[in-house]
C-alpha cells in the first residue's frame, strides 16, 4: 500500500512540474532561473506548487505587468509573504537538485561516511546543495545588480549559505528519523519510491525550517527579493 501511494505522489508530483514546464514556455519568467525553481518545487510540493505558481510565479513573468511588491537591498523592508515563499522555493530548488544527485551517486557508488551510509548521504547532499543552491543564487543577484563575477559569487555565498543550512537541516532530521525509527531495517535505498516519498516530506519540512530564515535575510537586505 505504501509503494503504491509513493508512486501516485511522485506522478502526480512530474506531472504538476510538466503543467508549470508547459506554462513557462508559453510565459517564460522574467528571471530565467525561475523557470527552474518552479517546477523543481513541484516535485516535492506537487499540487500546491501549481497553486503558487499561478498565485504568484505568473505575476513574474515577461509578459505580465503586475509583479510583488519590492524590498530594497539594504533596507529592513518587511517581505511580504510571497516575496518569502518565492526565495525559499529558488533555495530549496537548487537543495532538492543536490539531494537527487547526491543519494543516486552515493547508492551507485555505494559509499559510507563514519560506516554509515546515512552520513555519505548527508556529506554528499549538503556538498551539492550548497554548490547548486550558490549557483542558483548567483543567477538571481547577476542579472539584478551589476557585479562583476566574483562580486555576484561572494554575493550568493553571503546571501544563501544560511538559507541552505536552514533547509538542510529540517531535511536531516527527517532523513534520520526515517533510517532509524521508521524503517531502521531494511533501511530504504534510492531506487525505491518509498525513499522518494519519505524525501518529499523532508524538502517540506526542509522548505518550513528555511523560510524564516529567507525572511530574515530579506528583512536585513543580506538577500534579494525576487520578483
Amino acid at each position: 500500500m505504501l509503494e503504491t501511494i509513493s508512486w501516485i505522489s511522485l506522478v502526480i508530483a512530474f506531472l504538476c512540474a510538466m503543467i508549470i514546464g508547459i506554462d513557462e514556455f508559453r510565459h517564460p519568467q522574467k528571471m530565467w532561473i525561475m523557470n527552474i525553481v518552479w517546477p523543481v518545487t513541484a516535485l516535492y510540493f506537487s499540487v500546491l506548487a501549481v497553486w503558487a505558481y499561478y498565485r504568484i510565479g505568473r505575476k513574474m513573468g515577461h509578459n505580465t505587468m503586475q509583479g510583488m511588491a519590492a524590498t530594497p537591498m539594504g533596507g529592513r523592508g518587511d517581505p511580504s509573504w510571497e516575496q518569502t515563499l518565492v526565495s525559499a522555493t529558488h533555495c530549496g530548488a537548487g537543495c532538492t537538485l543536490g539531494d537527487i544527485i547526491a543519494e543516486f551517486s552515493i547508492m551507485s557508488l555505494g559509499l559510507t561516511l563514519l560506516g554509515s551510509p546515512l552520513y555519505a548521504e548527508f556529506a554528499g547532499d549538503l556538498l551539492l546543495a550548497w554548490l547548486l543552491g550558490i549557483a542558483f543564487q548567483y543567477f538571481a543577484i547577476k542579472p539584478m545588480r551589476n557585479f562583476s563575477a566574483s562580486e555576484a559569487l561572494m554575493a550568493a555565498i553571503k546571501a544563501d549559505t544560511l538559507s541552505i543550512l536552514s533547509f538542510e537541516v529540517g531535511l536531516f532530521a527527517w532523513m534520520a528519523l526515517t533510517y532509524y525509527v521508521l524503517f531502521p531495517a531494511p533501511h530504504l535505498m534510492p531506487n525505491d519510491p518509498t525513499y522518494w516519498l519519505m524525501m518529499q516530506i523532508g524538502m517540506v519540512i526542509g522548505f518550513f525550517t528555511s523560510y524564516p530564515m529567507n525572511r530574515w535575510l530579506i528583512l536585513w537586505g543580506i538577500k534579494e527579493v525576487m520578483d
